[in-house]
């Protein structure tokens, strides 16, 4: 276990760079064996978008780098945190509970407000006008929700009181999870609810993408389900049901145009219906 925490608070870019690469390449090709729908789409074609807001996503998480390590250097020097004030804890538990409070303020606070609060849902809806959810779709994020998310991620450090070493390991887990979880993959139904008592699995993120409300706000979670358990978010739908976009915005050509979607966030807001 130690071996690990040394490992993570060093991680070469390069091995992070692999995650990042390695998972979509995986997801992308079980995606070809095991589809979840048979989209009619030119998968490349569909990706470009969602790949520059990838290469987006870099580099606002770069430049902003240095806040997570100063943050992470001021809380082991003032032993600060809520994993610092409880009593001393095992490795493995110290480590569970430091991802676990991150994954709260980092991935569900975020995401929750972003649906909340309307300037924050016009950044978000880039990610969700994806009408053809993918691998590719987890990184399909414009680069003002990036900072805000940032902003959270570092927020949640503070107050959880995480080492480099917890919070390299939360990004690594967070990105795996993004691609499994936005992956158009058709896992066996049993193992998805089995999944999704711990974890957020496939099937239960894909609720959060159907195309109106109450499904799309629902489901926050990225790593663990049990926040949207917890706090009463947790919603399900049949897989066959599910039907990709946002109402408010059906043009599928206008949502697959990188300019659009930068402009977007800036677009006169109308409110969703239900459905």
């Amino acid at each position: 276990m130690e071996s690990l925490v040394n490992y993570f608070e060093t991680i070469p870019s390069l091995h992070r760079s692999l995650i990042l690469v390695g998972g979509i390449t995986f997801f992308w090709v079980l995606e070809g064996a095991i589809p979840l729908f048979k989209f009619r789409y030119n998968k490349w074609k569909h990706a470009v978008p969602n790949f520059f807001f990838t290469c987006t996503t870099i580099v606002v998480n770069l430049g902003m780098a240095f806040l997570l390590l100063k943050t992470a250097d001021w809380v082991e020097n003032y032993d600060f945190g809520i994993i610092n004030w409880l009593p001393e804890l095992p490795l493995w538990a110290y480590l569970t509970l430091g991802v676990l409070l991150l994954d709260f303020f980092g991935a569900y606070l975020a995401h929750f407000l972003e649906h909340k609060i309307k300037l924050l849902w016009m950044v978000h809806l880039v990610h969700h006008t994806d009408h053809k959810v993918d691998t590719t779709t987890g990184n399909r994020h414009h680069p003002i929700e990036n900072m805000v998310r940032f902003v959270f991620t570092v927020f949640g450090s503070i107050i959880a009181g995480t080492p480099i070493a917890v919070i390299m390991m939360y990004q690594s887990l967070s990105v795996v999870f993004t691609q499994l979880t936005h992956a158009n993959i058709k896992m066996p139904r049993l193992v998805d609810k089995i999944i999704s008592f711990v974890f957020v699995s496939p099937d239960m993120h894909k609720v959060h993408h159907h195309y109106v409300l109450p499904y799309t706000d629902s489901n926050y979670g990225n790593i663990f389900s049990v926040w949207d358990r917890l706090f009463g978010t947790y919603m399900e739908l049949d897989r066959e049901k599910i039907h990709y976009g946002v109402d408010t915005f059906p043009d599928e050509n206008t949502n697959s145009n990188i300019k659009a979607l930068l402009k977007q966030p800036f677009q006169k807001y109308r409110k969703p219906t239900t459905g």
